[in-house]
């Protein structure tokens, strides 16, 4: 059975841990957890905010994926889609999910993240 969604994990280009990191703890807020030494080895890094892990993963032959992503609820969503655009990220807002506001945006590396916030 089932019982949580443990965390997602992303693949990045080999050497991108240091943009990746200043994206991801500077500008989206979250944490950054060790790894632990046998698997710190291989490269790239984990974050964290609240119960949302986010792992990523070197990948020698990177390439990001056009349409998988991770969906992350947010608070106050204006103010986090001005946060990205302040910070160089792009924000393509999306109005097709009912009950949702939601935009997309994608890490310096080009992943794709979907951000959402419950309209009540």
């Amino acid at each position: 059975m089932l019982t949580a969604l443990d965390h997602v994990q992303l693949a990045v280009p080999p050497g991108s841990e240091d943009l990746l990191r200043a994206y991801y703890v500077d500008l989206l807020g979250m944490t950054e957890i060790p790894k632990p030494p046998v698997l710190a080895a291989r490269g790239g890094c984990w974050f964290r905010a609240g119960t949302v892990h986010l792992h990523l993963g070197v990948e020698a032959a990177f390439r990001p994926a056009l349409q998988a992503h991770p969906g992350l609820r947010v608070t106050d969503i204006e103010a986090y889609a001005e946060r990205l655009e302040a910070g160089g990220a792009p924000v393509t807002w999306d109005h097709d999910l009912p009950g949702h506001r939601r935009f997309y945006s994608q890490d310096p590396v080009g992943n794709r993240l979907e951000f959402l916030e419950p309209v009540p």
